[in-house]
């Protein structure tokens, strides 16, 4: 069914989103067998085996340790093969957003949206988990700047989300447009771009702290209570304005990608007994270590208070808000999250004095407890110290970072550069449609108002 260049194509890169599902980001069949090598020989050193002797165990105990590593190597390699070609198989689509003249709801409506195509696509059966690879499916909101007209994007899996995304947006946003865009806007950008006489900048955002603590959201912003549009502070205006100031020939690309978030299980596709621990389980603790109890008895320990009142009482006002942003997000759907933008500009007009309030547009979310920080990027200036072939490396790296854009996928590639958990307010918070508080003269709206059909028009022979 699937031949060769399918999955020199697709199975590469598609496989390296899952990694993280399956908990099996290194080959741990190897790792394991070479540590209890390790010990075996050092432990018959230590008694004075002779090494004619060890290797004799060794051969002797093949039956025993290569069965286990080959199992091992097979799982993760099967795992890693079975899981892209589902979420190839569920299709992507790639859908604009045209935002209505006026936008009087707050971000709390595209939460909505948002929590309604959470899918962890639980398997029925073992055979939906290990032979048909059933698992959560990425899906992206985006923003784009083309040439400074700022478009809204959201690339979801065909199957089952395409739908039910434009039910829950048109049922929330009754003025919105929604168009499937024919060809990837993304697809501009070609492949060979530095053949072709442009330069590109890569960066991966990320929380600076643990997933579980939140950034700041629409909530803290007060939007939830519906203030007037001019009392409005959206934290979504700074991005905005910065999109819609760059150039006719430079392009400015911003992309969330979000996972589901799943525990893990045998069920889900991981060996192991029983459920693996969930986001929340983080918070949880934040909040009794924050109240100095006991995590199973809820009582108090040492001198904070006697009982749960007192407790409360002996807590700043910050600490009390803490703990009901904790307990907030906790009840929330969770996805696994990656951030990036790049941007793309013509050979010797890359504009380096843009890099950094693109940077500063993500610090609208930082608050007390979480901010949005880099977590790695590409360099423009560091090619000068790369001769010969390492300048050849980096520009292959573009090109990967690139071609991970353009098919929705994220390698980390740094120690902190990873998926981080964000929930749906979160999300909502980072990406949700403006009103008339965004000045943005290049945002992409509806030019405008639909209007319905006079409730009085005649009918039957009376129409004619």
């Amino acid at each position: 069914m699937f031949g060769k260049e399918f999955y020199e194509e697709h199975v590469p890169i598609a496989g390296a989103t899952f990694k993280w599902l399956n908990d099996q980001d290194l080959d741990y069949g190897p790792v394991i067998a070479g540590i209890a090598f390790i010990l075996i020989i050092t432990g018959f050193v230590v008694f004075g085996v002779s090494a004619g002797n060890v290797f004799a165990v060794f051969i002797a105990l093949i039956p025993v340790w290569l069965p286990i590593v080959l199992f091992l190597l097979f799982f993760k390699k099967w795992m890693d093969t079975v899981g892209p070609i589902f979420s190839l198989g569920q299709g992507r689509t790639t859908l604009r957003i045209r935002l209505p003249q006026e936008v009087m709801k707050s971000p709390e409506a595209m939460e909505f949206v948002i929590a309604q195509i959470h899918n962890t696509a639980n398997p029925d059966n073992l055979m939906q988990t290990y032979l048909q690879g059933k698992r959560p499916v990425p899906f992206s909101f985006e923003i784009a700047s083309i040439g400074g007209e700022v478009r809204f994007y959201v690339n979801v899996p065909t199957k089952k989300t395409k739908d039910a995304f434009e039910a829950n947006m048109y049922a929330q946003y009754p003025n919105v447009e929604i168009v499937e865009e024919a060809v990837d806007y993304a697809a501009e950008i070609p492949l060979d771009y530095d053949k072709l006489g442009y330069e590109l900048f890569a960066v991966h955002m990320g929380k600076k702290k643990d997933g579980h603590m939140p950034i700041k959201t629409y909530i803290d912003y007060g939007l939830d209570r519906m203030p007037k549009e001019e009392e409005k502070v959206d934290p979504m205006t700074p991005m905005l304005e910065v999109m819609g100031s760059i150039k006719p020939h430079e392009r400015l690309f911003v992309q969330i990608l979000a996972i589901s978030f799943r525990r893990s299980s045998f069920q889900n596709g991981q060996l192991q007994i029983g459920e693996g621990p969930n986001w929340s389980d983080a918070s949880k603790k934040a909040i009794n270590d924050m109240m100095n109890r006991d995590a199973k008895t809820k009582t108090p320990l040492g001198f904070k208070g006697t009982d749960e009142g007192g407790q409360m009482a002996m807590l700043t006002t910050g600490e009390r808000d803490a703990i009901a942003t904790l307990e907030r997000h906790s009840s929330k759907y969770a996805y696994n999250t990656a951030i990036r933008w790049i941007y793309v500009n013509q050979k010797g007009g890359f504009n380096g004095d843009l890099i950094n309030p693109v940077i500063r547009m993500f610090s609208q979310f930082d608050g007390g407890m979480n901010g949005i920080g880099v977590r790695w990027r590409t360099d423009f200036d560091y090619k000068d110290f790369f001769p010969g072939k390492k300048k050849k490396q980096l520009i292959a790296l573009k090109k990967q970072e690139l071609k991970e854009y353009r098919r929705r996928v994220y390698f980390p590639k740094s120690g902190g550069d990873d998926y981080k958990i964000f929930t749906a307010e979160e999300l909502a918070t980072m990406f949700h449609l403006p009103g008339s508080v965004a000045l943005t003269p290049t945002l992409d709206r509806v030019p405008s108002k639909r209007g319905e059909a006079p409730s009085n028009l005649p009918t039957g022979e009376f129409a004619q």
